[in-house]
């Protein structure tokens, strides 16, 4: 899952960036609505956390520009405007959900797992393929019920593909599934982190394959 965190606080910035990077979220940020508007843009996002009172205005203000430029992304406004009529506001102007704070990470977690519980055009919370069953509430992909152990990396690579799966991923796509704005990337790391995991899904017998063309992307689909 990759999040963009919208948010001007910086001890607020630095204490979400830690706990969601914990649960396999990948956390770019913004200072203000202009930062947020030119990445959001450029970036291919799960969900955009944000927060209402921002330097250079209401942070609702950003999501009809999202959606004017066919962003659909989820948004989750997180904000310390928790009055009724705020709330009211907020989902009334496009929020997919509001959270005042202060608030417990259980339940910010909770609500980013009920906004990207089903991947588009996915019927389950649980999608199998081959022999491989993902789990999207928790993240994590077994065969048979026997958990299959993964770094985080090569897990958020398998998420991307399972949630298009049979369906080629472009390069690029990965790359921000896998990577923050911040990461230092090496020129090989993605496909590094793919060898290994078609590595670990042919030793698992997993019934699936991981093709690709090169400069492109990648699909996964089951073995014939």
């Amino acid at each position: 899952m990759r999040v963009l965190l919208v948010e001007d606080h910086l001890e607020m910035v630095a204490a979400l960036r830690a706990a969601l990077t914990r649960h396999d979220m990948i956390v770019d940020h913004a200072l203000n609505l202009s930062e947020a508007e030119v990445i959001a843009a450029d970036g291919n996002y799960d969900v955009v956390v944000l927060d209402r009172q921002l330097p250079d205005g209401d942070g609702l203000s950003l999501i009809p520009k999202l959606r004017a430029s066919g962003n659909v992304v989820p948004v989750l406004v997180l904000t310390a405007r928790g009055d009724l009529a705020d709330r009211v506001a907020g989902l009334d102007n496009g929020a997919d959900d509001y959270l005042a704070k202060p608030f417990a990470f259980e339940e910010l977690l909770a609500r980013l797992r009920a906004l990207l519980r089903r991947p588009a055009g996915v019927q389950s919370d649980i999608v199998r393929v081959g022999r491989i069953s993902f789990d999207f509430t928790h993240r994590e992909a077994s065969i048979e019920g026997k958990a299959l152990e993964m770094p985080r990396r090569e897990l958020l690579v398998l998420e991307a593909l399972v949630r298009r799966m049979g369906r080629m991923v472009q390069r690029a796509s990965l790359m921000e599934a896998v990577f923050g704005l911040d990461d230092e990337v090496q020129p090989n790391a993605l496909d590094s982190h793919i060898s290994r995991l078609r590595r670990k899904l042919a030793e698992a017998d997993a019934g699936v394959t991981i093709n690709g063309i090169r400069g492109v992307g990648y699909l996964l689909r089951d073995t014939p």
